[in-house]
């Protein structure tokens, strides 16, 4: 019989956090939607408490001066969740992070996003 905390040890989590190719599909998806109120974006790992966090972007529009939107990993390596930061409240969960950027303004097609 295995002793539990040897089994804890060999547990690997499944993080999901933002590779490269997030990151390079944010900034095609910020300049295109420049002309749709797509002001800026940054990718933090720190929450408003300045508490370190798992990373996340905060994306803001020409509406407002706060960030307006959050996308962040769900926390179970299933998806994307985009919150909305001014009425602090998830909108939903996407499969993916570019269907997140996708639901905040849809200025590049479907076809653009990139297999992982």
């Amino acid at each position: 019989m295995m002793d539990q905390q040897a089994y804890a040890t060999n547990v690997v989590s499944l993080r999901q956090g933002l590779l490269p190719r997030h990151r390079e599909y944010l900034m095609r998806w910020l300049q295109a939607g420049a002309c749709m109120g797509l002001c800026d974006a940054d990718i933090t790992d720190r929450d408003e408490n300045d508490e370190p966090d798992m990373e996340h972007v905060l994306v803001w529009v020409r509406e407002n001066a706060n960030p307006a939107y959050m996308v962040r990993p769900d926390g179970k390596g299933m998806g994307w969740v985009l919150i909305d930061q001014i009425r602090e409240r998830p909108l939903a969960t996407y499969r993916s992070f570019e269907a997140a950027l996708h639901a905040i303004r849809p200025v590049l097609s479907c076809g653009a996003t990139v297999a992982a």
